[in-house]
């Protein structure tokens, strides 16, 4: 394997690890999630997982373009501090949420990540185009988690 087939591999598996890693934290508490009153138009659980691989996908792929870009070192290094201060964010969340079961507090926690995402996404697009793209479904999804975690708040 190349030393680009490598990195892109490795920027793959590092967001796949903090989501499995938060899951591996939270899993003694994730089924709670079915036992709690949800807000109207809430996925099926099974669909979180498979969603949440995809997206751990897209942002590693997006993680791969930004730092292998031949834009100023000092802007990469900003945009990569930036998604992995969101990863952080990201891999808090399920914990603060399933384990602690502060459901408003971690509302307030998804804006935050949410900020935090669309911040990377736009030094990112400063860099990669494309990178930037790949990160629209994730924006798109912790929007939605939003929704669900603050109608979760208010139903329980």
């Amino acid at each position: 394997m190349n030393n680009n087939c490598k990195l892109l591999f490795l920027s793959i598996v590092i967001p796949l690890a903090v989501g499995g890693l938060a899951t591996f934290f939270s899993k003694e508490n994730i089924f709670m999630f079915n036992l709690i009153e949800k807000p109207p138009l809430s996925p099926p659980s099974w669909l979180f997982p498979v969603v949440w691989t995809i997206l751990y996908i897209l942002m590693g792929v997006a993680s791969y373009f930004v730092f292998t870009s031949t834009q100023k070192k000092n802007i990469i290094k900003i945009a990569l501090q930036s998604y992995v201060i969101q990863l952080l964010f990201n891999f808090l969340w399920p914990i603060l949420f399933f384990n602690l079961g502060l459901y408003f507090f971690t509302f307030f926690w998804l804006l935050a990540l949410l900020a935090l995402i669309i911040f990377t996404t736009n030094l990112f697009y400063k860099i990669s185009k494309l990178a930037a793209y790949l990160m629209v479904p994730y924006i798109l999804w912790v929007f939605w988690a939003g929704y669900l975690n603050l109608g979760i708040a208010i139903l329980n």
